[in-house]
């Protein structure tokens, strides 16, 4: 008899969004009641937001969008793929869970929480990497189109942008949900299904 395939989650992300920090506590949970394998991974709403006619406020947000993800990909390219959940991690419960506005502190305690290098903070102001930032972001966007946000989540190889939650499901209920999901995905002609969101993310 064969194993059973694993199940397979590739998360792609900005720490910026409320909605796909959610998504990965989600991800979380289900790693602990079901047996998948999760390969995470950068994307940029600078990069998806570039050229696009917005309010003025969200504007000056996404052109400041920059550092934290350069940073990620920074960190990934001089000490490797490892370092990317944990400063997403950090970054996420710094801005989601504690609040922090200042995108600044929020990397340089990520980074002395990860144990990497301060000297890595001066990659979100330059360039340097952003041949790989948009690599990684076009690697997630060009499964599911432009239209969309993050996060992009791959089933076990069909990507979505979602699933959009607002509540952090726990223990077998989260794992119900990744049931769902897959088996949804699983079906190859399925592409959208949507509602008005009516309450914003609370992340207890």
């Amino acid at each position: 008899m064969t194993e059973p395939a694993k199940n397979t989650a590739d998360f792609w992300f900005d720490p910026l969004c409320p909605f796909a920090w959610i998504t990965s506590r989600w991800i979380g949970e289900v790693e602990g009641v079901r047996d998948i394998g999760t390969e995470w991974h950068v994307m940029s709403l600078a990069v998806l937001n570039e050229g696009r006619d917005l309010e003025p406020a969200y504007r000056e947000s996404m052109d400041n969008a920059w550092g934290m993800v350069r940073v990620i990909i920074a960190a990934q390219e001089e000490h490797g793929k490892g370092t990317v959940k944990p400063l997403y991690d950090a970054m996420g419960s710094l801005i989601h869970e504690q609040g922090e506005k200042d995108r600044d502190l929020v990397i340089a305690k990520a980074l002395a929480e990860c144990g990497l290098p301060a000297s890595l903070a001066g990659a979100a102001a330059t360039d340097a990497y952003d041949r790989q930032l948009r690599a990684s972001h076009e690697e997630g966007i060009s499964r599911v189109g432009q239209d969309v946000g993050t996060p992009v989540v791959a089933f076990n190889g069909t990507a979505f942008f979602g699933p959009v939650l607002t509540r952090i499901p726990r223990g077998e209920e989260a794992g119900k949900l990744w049931d769902a999901t897959t088996a949804i995905a699983s079906y190859p002609h399925f592409f959208e299904l949507k509602r008005s969101r009516t309450e914003r993310p609370e992340f207890n």
